[in-house]
């Protein structure tokens, strides 16, 4: 094969365009895809753990518990008042604060009602909370809740912002 087109002209080489090497800051450090990938995986995951997964040492509660708590301060269920259904919570703070599946806010506020689960359960559950054998709770439509006097005490400051 030789170096012309079908009208016998010389092919020439086009180096005005460049190479992606050629864009390619020549400071910038070359970086193994693998390792990058590694690290950043750990990285996010353990981010994961300790800001989602891990309970606070400060109050022994993860996120999604605080804000299923502020949620139920905020619309003022009451340990003295009235219970609220399940699922008006649980909407409520997907709503507002916990852009997440319905099961894992619901499944949280079980917890929080069970006497098996908690020292000091935070939430007061009327219906099917599940028992101490495995058997499951209720769905939500068929529960109501409100906080407990505990779960108060630990919000009365809440808006002094201490």
């Amino acid at each position: 094969m030789s170096d012309t087109t079908d009208n016998d002209q010389p092919i020439t080489q086009d180096t005005s365009i460049g190479t992606v090497a050629d864009s390619v800051n020549a400071n910038s450090p070359t970086i193994n895809l693998e390792d990058e990938l590694k690290q950043s995986f750990i990285d996010y995951a353990m981010s994961v753990i300790v800001d989602r997964a891990l309970p606070d040492v400060r109050d022994g509660l993860k996120p999604v518990h605080r804000r299923v708590l502020y949620d139920m301060y905020d619309l003022k269920v009451w340990h003295s008042g009235q219970t609220k259904k399940s699922a008006r919570i649980v909407g409520d703070v997907i709503g507002r604060f916990h852009p997440h599946g319905d099961t894992a806010v619901y499944e949280t506020m079980v917890r929080m009602a069970q006497w098996f689960s908690m020292r000091e359960p935070l939430v007061f559950g009327q219906g099917n909370f599940g028992d101490i054998d495995g058997d499951g709770a209720a769905a939500m439509r068929y529960t109501e809740v409100k906080m407990t006097k505990i779960a108060e005490a630990m919000l009365q400051d809440i808006d002094k912002e201490t």
